[in-house]
């Protein structure tokens, strides 16, 4: 049987080779609201699908970060790409910190966008119920976009966000993400790691936020930076697009300064 390689869009033509992941909430097409505007030659960049999302929504799986991560390292194997960074988006974050935890002399820098932590998040009981139910129901998942974002996105944005993010994903891959991203604690696979280590957040996400990250990826990583964009949510490819590609970028090309 053929082995399983992640879909995934080739953007750029540049020397450094960055993995960009995707979130809970929707397929690599996350990262449409930036696409235009990276540097392609600077960078190579491959935006992939991870198992039940995108062009991978059928493919079996764990649905787990460790998974994810495995997946990303045997793409690398098929592109020939012995380094890269890479860069991930909540749900995304987490897989991109379990790349380095398994292959930690391949990885460049490292990026979380909103990251979920190693160390998983906690949920209250009745966030807890809120999220899983998230995986049949439109409505929790609107909630989840509007609480995470402050509040105030126009609904046709929420309502959009929501019809993307079922037309993107399987629903019992979904909830069994949930599962893996939340609840697995990882950190003392990558605590004390001197890999370049950016986590750049919203300031108006309640959840994913500056406090969290100084209390886990500023303690995991000794090379820790740590970005907020005053004007984003959860959601920064979305609310400040340039300001995201403008801070990610100045990060991943300060390793040739």
């Amino acid at each position: 049987m053929a082995s399983f390689l992640l879909p995934h869009a080739l953007i750029g033509t540049g020397p450094h080779k960055v993995f960009a992941v995707h979130g809970w909430l929707a397929d690599r097409s996350a990262y449409a609201g930036v696409r235009a505007d990276l540097d392609q030659e600077s960078f190579t960049y491959a935006l992939v699908d991870l198992r039940g999302y995108g062009e991978a929504r059928s493919e079996s799986g764990a649905y787990t970060t460790g998974e994810g991560a495995a997946d990303l390292v045997a793409l690398a194997d098929h592109l020939g790409w012995d380094r890269f960074s890479l860069i991930g988006h909540s749900m995304g974050g987490s897989v991109a910190q379990r790349v380095l935890a398994q292959v930690p002399d391949r990885v460049r820098r490292l990026v979380g966008v909103s990251p979920v932590p190693a160390s998983g998040l906690a949920l209250p009981p009745e966030q807890w119920e809120l999220f899983a139910s998230a995986a049949e129901r439109a409505e929790s998942r609107r909630v989840i976009l509007d609480s995470t974002t402050g509040g105030d996105r126009p609904g046709a944005w929420l309502e959009r966000m929501v019809r993307q993010s079922f037309d993107t994903s399987d629903a019992k891959a979904f909830r069994a993400w949930l599962d893996s991203w939340a609840r697995e604690d990882f950190h003392t696979e990558v605590a004390g790691s001197t890999v370049p280590a950016l986590a750049v957040v919203g300031a108006l996400d309640p959840a994913l936020g500056a406090d969290l990250m100084r209390q886990t990826w500023s303690r995991h990583y000794v090379r820790s930076e740590l970005a907020v964009l005053d004007r984003a949510g959860h959601y920064a490819m979305d609310e400040t697009p340039l300001e995201l590609v403008r801070t990610v970028e100045d990060f991943l090309r300060a390793e040739h300064l």
